[in-house]
């Protein structure tokens, strides 16, 4: 049976990975079917308890914080149908990217774009418009055929291009407040190998190159610590040759001694001693040498990450991605700000999604992080005023100070999902804190 909201339902608790940001829910319900999912929401109604869905809890923001009911998708993590000549998946909400990735690759499939971390649901990756990097290529909703929603009485609704395309277009990014989303359609390609290189470059010379280097790689990104000179380059690219993946021995060192073990021992450093943080940073950059593999797409894109922090990203139009990169860089110096995190790049094609972050134009992200334990309000402030002026949309996903005042004229379809909202969710059932101030209030 599924959790129901008894007495001793209110000592559960929930926090995201991070762990900044918790609730204890007044119901927590964690369905193992779609009738309990239904049934579920069906006493919600009942009790008048507004709803939010969680998956993995990799949202940095309170986006998933109820102090009314959650209901954990964890339990609904199913492949239901596998359509191997067709390249369509159908897949229960709460499975993650990681086994998702493992059961695709049994039936040499994949998808064809991810991001760096692989632990998020796929219904969390789709609602808050999560992406990898490619010029050419668009964010993981972009890749949904199908959805199945919940809605606030307990009924189902799919939606498709083809059924009900206005609804599509805002599930796509739903942000958890149309429904919840159940299952997932996904169109998928032939599985295939890369080869990754990572290499160091002067910032300068890449800053210069990045339209050049986005468009001439399949997938392309930097990072780039604060008082330093070097950026990180990473370039994934199709390959024909046959994978030859890591030993365990050299997996673990690389991705968890040095990637994450030592990393996370200069933050600490950095976090007792802020004023050593320009030369540690300095010191993290000269020990990443260059370092290349061939391997299938889902190891190659995604790393393991153990260092605990918090982030805030903003997409940009990307030709004004190396400017975003430069002043933020002349923000952190100039201010003597104490940031022992790289800023990352990236880069994602249009899609047509209505509250999508790269909704109608190719877009650059900027993403800046702070370790825990560690003051990120004034860092990330300074930082969003910049995108601001940049004419930036902020991750759903991530932290940001946006209101829906101030978001609504970044989205020329903005009222187009509000519509949608209030016919799927006349009565606001799905909100909480974030959307009364991220999204407003349902209108009708």
């Amino acid at each position: 049976m599924s959790e129901t909201s008894d007495p001793s339902q209110r000592a559960a608790r929930w926090r995201n990975w991070a762990g900044d940001e918790r609730c204890a829910p007044a119901a927590f319900e964690r369905p193992r079917s779609l009738e309990e999912l239904s049934a579920a929401l069906e006493r919600a109604d009942a009790r008048d308890l507004r709803v939010r869905a969680v998956g993995s809890g990799h949202s940095f923001s309170d986006v998933a914080c109820s102090d009314d009911m959650l209901i954990s998708l964890d339990s609904l993590a199913g492949v239901l149908d596998v359509d191997a000549a067709g390249g369509l998946v159908r897949v229960q909400a709460g499975i993650t990217i990681k086994a998702l990735s493992r059961r695709l690759d049994q039936h040499g499939l994949a998808l064809e774009n991810l991001g760096d971390i692989d632990v998020q649901s796929i219904a969390g990756a789709i609602s808050t418009a999560t992406h990898g990097t490619g010029a050419r290529l668009a964010n993981i909703p972009s890749q949904v055929a199908e959805l199945k929603l919940v809605l606030a009485d307990g009924s189902e609704l799919v939606c498709s291009p083809e059924r009900d395309p206005e609804v599509f277009r805002a599930a796509r990014v739903g942000l958890g407040a149309l429904g919840v989303v159940a299952e997932v359609t996904l169109r998928c390609v032939p599985a295939f190998t890369l080869h990754g290189l990572d290499a160091p470059a002067p910032l300068q010379r890449t800053l210069e190159r990045f339209e050049e280097l986005a468009l001439g790689n399949d997938h392309f990104e930097f990072f780039v610590f604060p008082y330093a000179e070097t950026a990180l380059t990473r370039t994934n690219n199709r390959t024909d040759q046959p994978p030859r993946p890591r030993g365990r021995l050299a997996a673990y060192a690389n991705d968890v001694l040095l990637t994450n073990h030592a990393f996370g021992l200069f933050c600490r450093l950095g976090r007792r001693v802020p004023g050593a943080i320009p030369q540690i940073n300095r010191l993290v950059t000269r020990l990443a040498g260059t370092s290349e593999r061939v391997d299938r797409s889902a190891s190659i894109f995604a790393s393991p990450r153990l260092v605990r922090f918090t982030e805030m990203e903003y997409a940009l139009p990307r030709e004004r991605t190396p400017e975003a990169v430069a002043r933020v860089m002349e923000l952190v110096a100039s201010r003597g700000l104490a940031v022992p995190f790289p800023i990352e790049v990236r880069t994602v094609a249009a899609d047509d999604a209505f509250l999508s972050t790269a909704g109608g134009r190719d877009s650059g992200f900027v993403a800046v992080h702070m370790f825990q334990g560690m003051e990120w309000r004034p860092y990330f402030e300074a930082v969003e005023a910049i995108m601001g002026e940049l004419d930036g949309r902020p991750h759903w996903g991530k932290r940001h100070f946006q209101t829906a005042a101030t978001l609504r004229p970044r989205y020329p379809d903005w009222d187009r999902f509000q519509a949608v909202r209030a016919r799927l969710d006349p009565r606001g059932r799905f909100g909480n804190a974030w959307t009364d101030r991220v999204l407003g209030p349902v209108t009708g």
